[in-house]
């Protein structure tokens, strides 16, 4: 196992991790996702260590609180400083008016109850989950920078936020000196490669690290969907499952993506899926790539996209495949690279 530093923070973690957005199953949209109970959780968690995968990801909301539940029974009796446990917060939990957002109203009521959930004193990465442009972002910052104070959180990350969010949160935090967000946990795949607009040069500015949640686009690079295959008919996709919207891909898109990644497949004796989490192991600000399993099968392939590399060639390959004209204002940035330098491996 390979591990990386989270941003400009001393925490080496991971650079795959274990998101258990299957576990539970509480509601109809996390069924989809998957309905994973405590003895095969344990299971997952045991293969996972067994590996070196100690990070393993949750949020509040994934089966209201449940997956929380089912991964701090899965954990308990382990040494708690060999693992890693990070949790989110923001979005709703529940129907009264303050039982959302980023205030310190709710994040102290949420840091309470996923503590609760999971068994444990303290979380090693608290993340707001998505940015709430409800409440003063001194007002997060400070509560967070108090949990810190009070031992109960680690460190904290921030989730789906865009580069004003983020980079405002940044500033803020410095002038205060507060806790910064060292961590952005992000969507980003070959499927979707907007996050290397601005998110990424942020990142590599402000030496914020990424965890990247859906690397495989909620299941489209996983080797069902391709040209040469009919469409499936039934999955986590086509049941509603994943969290990358459909608007969000053309399949044409994803058909030459997918095209490439079985030549690729071919040659390198790698599945789908290892070939996609591979390349994005290898791009930048990248410290941990967030898989999820529904079984010991599928993680297992997953954790064999670690342990190789592919190939410069192979790695334009797939660049070319994957990529798409970027909206205002970077298609008119890109129009000056002596001005706006922008990482290697876009030339």
């Amino acid at each position: 196992m390979e591990y990386r530093q989270l941003g400009a923070s001393g925490l080496f973690v991971p650079v795959l991790s274990f998101g258990t957005g299957t576990f539970g199953g509480s509601n109809e949209f996390f069924k989809a996702w998957g309905q994973t109970q405590v003895a095969e959780a344990t299971r997952l968690i045991d293969v996972c260590l067994e590996h070196g995968v100690n990070l393993f990801d949750t949020a509040d909301i994934y089966s209201d609180g449940l997956a929380e539940e089912v991964l701090g029974k899965a954990v308990a009796g382990k040494q708690r400083d060999k693992i890693l446990l990070s949790s989110k917060s923001t979005f709703t939990f529940g129907e009264a008016p303050n039982n959302q957002g980023s205030s310190r109203f709710h994040i102290l009521r949420q840091i309470e109850g996923s503590l609760k959930r999971l068994g444990t004193d303290y979380l090693d990465i608290y993340h707001m989950h998505g940015f709430d442009g409800n409440t003063p972002v001194e007002e997060t910052l400070r509560t967070l920078d108090d949990l810190i104070q009070s031992g109960k959180v680690r460190y904290i990350a921030a989730s789906n936020f865009s580069g004003w969010h983020l980079m405002k949160s940044l500033g803020i935090a410095e002038k205060y000196g507060w806790n910064k967000y060292v961590g952005h946990q992000v969507y980003y795949s070959l499927s979707n490669r907007e996050y290397e607009w601005e998110l990424m040069p942020l990142g590599l500015d402000q030496n914020v690290g990424s965890l990247i949640w859906s690397p495989l686009a909620g299941g489209r690079l996983g080797g069902k969907f391709s040209r040469k295959k009919e469409w499936p008919s039934t999955g986590r996709v086509i049941e509603g499952g994943s969290p990358v919207p459909e608007t969000t891909l053309e399949k044409e898109h994803l058909f030459k993506i997918t095209d490439i990644l079985e030549e690729l497949s071919e040659e390198t004796g790698k599945s789908i899926s290892q070939i996609s989490l591979n390349w994005l192991l290898q791009r930048p600000t990248v410290s941990s790539i967030i898989v999820g399993a529904r079984n010991e099968a599928q993680l297992i392939e997953n954790l064999g996209a670690m342990g190789w590399n592919l190939t410069t060639d192979q790695i334009k390959r797939l660049d070319k495949a994957s990529e798409v004209e970027p909206i205002y204002p970077y298609w008119h940035q890109r129009l000056n690279l002596k001005l706006n330098p922008i990482p290697e491996f876009y030339k």
